[in-house]
């Protein structure tokens, strides 16, 4: 199936490892342009220049005030322009409501929350009409993760100004998605996993609770990602897409 995504481009924030750079790698390989970031700079151009001449890295922090323009401005000297942005960021600190901190909640809040309202409002004062603004969020959006507390927090009110968003900005003819990840096997779930006290009985406990009875792969979000940004998708917005093996067993 064609996807319509050669020549177009995206942002992808966060995508120098995890589900980001998954993201990025099926846009790429379907044709379209990416604009990686990245907090660190070396690892961010270290991606970019691992993904091809079709990859331009910027470091940046989605917290910053200043990372949309930087993002947009990048986009457009490197490509003339964007038809698109995935605000992805990496998971806030696990704890229990004891264990998390003020400044903990107030560094989630900035680049989970802020960072990612900042970026979508940028990018829809920039995109035309077939534009799509992306959001990765989490499991949590449904149903609350035991030990994610500050996530379960952030991401659930970032779906509610995604739907809203969505609503704005649909008679503009632009597109406003989010896909809710569950158990996909990224360096993030790796590090969750392994606080149990047995790893591996954890993996097994959450894959037995999985109807596909197994963790998805980064590629298989990846190509999930793409699709919906894809002019595919082109009649798709202000849905949640749960990528997570069939684990929600709501509709």
């Amino acid at each position: 199936m064609d996807l319509g995504l050669k020549d177009r481009v995206y942002v992808v924030t966060g995508a120098t490892r995890g589900l980001g750079n998954a993201a990025a790698r099926e846009l790429l390989a379907d044709g379209a342009k990416v604009v990686l970031t990245g907090r660190d700079e070396k690892r961010t151009a270290d991606a970019a220049a691992e993904l091809g001449p079709n990859a331009v890295g910027v470091a940046v922090d989605n917290a910053d005030a200043e990372a949309p323009a930087r993002l947009i401005a990048a986009a457009r000297d490197a490509f003339g322009g964007f038809d698109g942005i995935l605000v992805s960021v990496g998971g806030p600190p696990a704890g229990f409501l004891a264990d998390n901190t003020d400044d903990q909640w107030q560094a989630a809040f900035e680049s989970v929350f802020l960072g990612a309202v900042r970026l979508a409002r940028a990018a829809a004062a920039e995109l035309d009409e077939g534009g799509v603004i992306g959001f990765v969020l989490s499991a949590s959006v449904h149903e609350p993760i035991p030990g994610l507390t500050i996530s379960n927090g952030l991401r659930p009110g970032l779906a509610g100004f995604a739907k809203s968003l969505a609503d704005e900005l649909g008679p503009r003819g632009i597109r406003v998605v989010g896909l809710l990840p569950a158990r996909i096997d990224t360096d993030r779930v790796k590090e969750l996993d392994g606080m149990s006290a047995d790893p591996e009985a954890t993996r097994a406990a959450h894959e037995a609770r999985i109807p596909l009875r197994r963790y998805g792969t980064p590629e298989e979000f990846g190509r999930a990602a793409a699709f919906f940004l894809s002019p595919a998708a082109s009649y798709l917005t202000g849905i949640m897409l749960p990528v997570d093996g069939g684990s929600r067993h709501g509709f």
